[in-house]
């Protein structure tokens, strides 16, 4: 069974960068698209990037577009979220999910999912 453990939040700055990471132990993580999440108080919890079990990276929301990139390294079972030009609106947990093959929209249907790391803006 895949387990999935995310790494590198933290507290950051308005227009600051970090970079999150997912790292999988189990089966191989090359047949498993990787989504990221993120959830804030009070709101649902919605897909930010995700990278199907190619190299094709994805971003699904628009007010990611140029500041998020998603990657993965298969040998070290890692997957990358890159963040900069980091907004107000970028804290929350995040969470990394994983599935077979190709990337989805919805959550129900990533079977395994990280505990999250969480990310807020300091004052």
């Amino acid at each position: 069974q895949l387990h999935l453990v995310e790494s590198g939040g933290g507290l950051v700055q308005p227009g600051g960068s970090l970079r999150l990471s997912c790292a999988a132990s189990g089966p191989t993580l090359e047949d498993y698209a990787i989504g990221w999440f993120r959830q804030t108080p009070g709101k649902e919890r919605k897909e930010v990037s995700c990278i199907s079990n190619g190299t094709v990276g994805l971003n699904f929301l628009e007010s990611v577009e140029g500041r998020f990139s998603i990657s993965r390294d298969n040998a070290k079972k890692t997957v990358y979220l890159e963040r900069k030009s980091l907004k107000s609106e970028d804290t929350g947990t995040y969470y990394c999910a994983a599935r077979l093959d190709v990337c989805n929209l919805f959550e129900r249907q990533y079977p395994y999912w990280g505990p999250g790391s969480q990310v807020t803006f300091s004052s």
